[in-house]
């Protein structure tokens, strides 16, 4: 099982979820309620009411009272609609809790050994996947040391594809990086200047000058610069099917966030992928957080990217054959692509989009050598967001697409592939309940038996035979991964702090579990609110 499953799938939607944010209910109802009336109300004007004062303020009145009661009700829906899934959440774990608290000795024995022999499953898969990492690093290490002995890569320029490289921009939220990411991306990509396209594709709910302006003074500038502004957009996915279907001419098209800083080498890396003639259709690239020491939970992710990025996507690509385009950092064989669209109605039409391309029997890699620099949230609050959104787009690809498994799986892999999709959709959102049953039976267990030292700390999570075993079996793999994670990490992250994140893996995971329970009952709901990932001012050249 690929627990990175678990965090990314495309924080992608930034320019809807900013609108939402812009634009949120409660405005919408404060707007419904606030002045003037008779913007929202059908006010009679006849005689009686032009020449009768006193009826007129009685009028005036009853049509404020009733404005102020709607306001009330749609308030009270909101909040309704807010904290359903927190009741939801809260209940799961007090019955729970209170289910293993009521069993026989003999019963919760049955259910301790059922959860260890699952994560001891579990552990297994993921490091076998883990351990299929350490072929295609080797690749990628060896074509950059060939690239630095020769100054050549493997394909001459006049035989190179054509590319469009697509910036989607929300330009509220972007406005103040957008020209340095486009001066960026026009200066230090290496590649052939006429066969590169740099497209800043973006929406805007209201005029933002002088930046529009200076943007389109920037054309004038780059020949190879088209900056494209979208009217009716209300999502990043908007934004890009309105590129797809109107603009672009090339062989392929790689799409990137605003907040991404692309490696030189990357988009030229990602083109020999295609060179090589094996069929491929969807190249996905490495993420890398460049503002890592930001704050502690910058480091926390900059650790988790590298274990995800480095280690369990090239992984399971080389495992189980298939890999999955993460909203950014992907290119796509222009053609498929202009098929497939986004379909923005997905929280994660990133991971939607990959699975479609399953099924019309597309081909996708990972290049560990395509790099991108990108932020990270670098508050709770804002990791707790991002994180939530992730968790019900997730669930939702997951109800969406879990028969893929059973019918096709991904091309060219068959068995493999119909079992890791399984695993990565199915399974995934099962282990949710697993990791959180088992934790409520711990906790259920201290209930039972409040610890008072060390030694009854141990026995309650030690209480059965075997269970130190176990433990140390997990502990291991652990160790194995993170040991993975320290060979592959990127030039910001500190083997310290893949260590402390690996130690404490259990304890996040549990976390990412209640997380995926509570975007169940989100869905459930039909919760449909979002807010942005906030940008950070740190730049890449000063991480």
């Amino acid at each position: 099982m690929d627990l990175s499953s678990m965090h990314r799938g495309n924080d992608q939607r930034t320019e809807e979820e900013s609108r939402e944010v812009l634009f949120t209910q409660e405005e919408s109802y404060e707007m419904q309620a606030g002045a003037p009336y008779t913007e929202h109300l059908d006010l009679q004007h006849d005689d009686e009411l032009e020449s009768d004062s006193p009826v007129r303020e009685a009028h005036a009145r009853r049509n404020r009272a009733q404005a102020g009661l709607k306001y009330g009700v749609l308030r009270a829906s909101a909040w309704v609609e807010e904290w359903t899934p927190w009741t939801m959440l809260v209940c799961y774990f007090a019955f729970s809790i209170f289910f293993y608290v009521t069993l026989p000795r003999s019963a919760t024995k049955v259910f301790w050994y059922f959860y260890l022999f699952l994560a001891f499953i579990v552990s297994t898969m993921v490091t076998i996947e883990a351990s299929h990492c350490i072929t295609p690093s080797k690749d990628a290490r060896r074509a950059v040391r060939r690239l630095r002995e020769t100054g050549q890569f493997p394909t001459p320029d006049e035989k190179l594809p054509t590319l469009d490289l697509v910036i989607v921009a929300y330009l509220p939220n972007e406005k103040d990086i957008i020209k340095k990411q486009i001066r960026y991306a026009l200066r230090e990509i290496v590649y052939p200047k006429e066969k590169i396209t740099v497209n800043v594709v973006y929406n805007t709910p209201h005029p933002i000058e002088p930046l529009e302006t200076e943007l389109q003074e920037l054309c004038e500038q780059y020949v190879n610069l088209k900056v494209i502004k979208v009217t009716k957009s209300k999502s990043k996915a908007d934004n890009l099917n309105y590129f797809l279907t109107n603009e672009g001419n090339s062989d392929i098209i790689g799409i990137y966030d605003t907040d991404h800083y692309p490696h030189p080498h990357g988009p030229r890396w990602a083109a020999e992928r295609f060179c090589r003639g094996d069929g491929t259709d969807i190249v996905q690239g490495r993420c890398v957080v460049y503002n890592y020491d930001e704050s502690w939970v910058t480091k926390l992710i900059s650790a988790e990217f590298d274990m995800i990025y480095a280690v369990f996507h090239p992984g399971r690509a080389h495992a189980q054959g298939f890999g999955l385009f993460g909203g950014a950092n992907g290119y796509w064989r222009a053609s498929l692509l202009k098929e497939l669209k986004m379909q923005g109605h997905m929280l994660t039409e990133d991971i939607d989009s990959t699975l479609r391309a399953f099924a019309a029997g597309a081909k996708m890699v990972h290049e560990l050598n395509t790099v991108s620099y990108e932020q990270a949230p670098a508050t709770v609050k804002a990791f707790t967001k991002q994180r939530l959104r992730w968790a019900q787009g997730w669930f939702q690809v997951t109800i969406r697409h879990a028969t893929l498994a059973a019918r096709q799986g991904a091309p060219g892999a068959n068995i493999k592939s119909r079992f890791g999709i399984f695993v990565l959709l199915v399974f995934r959102e099962l282990f949710f309940y697993i990791l959180t049953q088992f934790s409520a039976l711990l906790l259920g267990n201290f209930v039972v038996q409040p610890p008072k030292d060390i030694a009854s700390v141990y026995h309650a999570l030690f209480g059965y035979p075997l269970s130190a075993w176990i433990l140390i079996y997990n502990v291991l793999t652990l160790v194995i991964i993170t040991g993975f994670t320290i060979r592959n990490r990127s030039e910001f992250t500190s083997w310290a702090t893949i260590c402390v994140y690996g130690a404490g893996m259990p304890i996040y995971f549990t976390i990412l579990a209640a997380m995926g329970l509570f975007s169940h009952f989100r869905e459930l709901t039909k919760y449909e609110k979002w807010n942005p990932t906030a940008r950070s001012t740190v730049k890449k050249e000063d991480a």
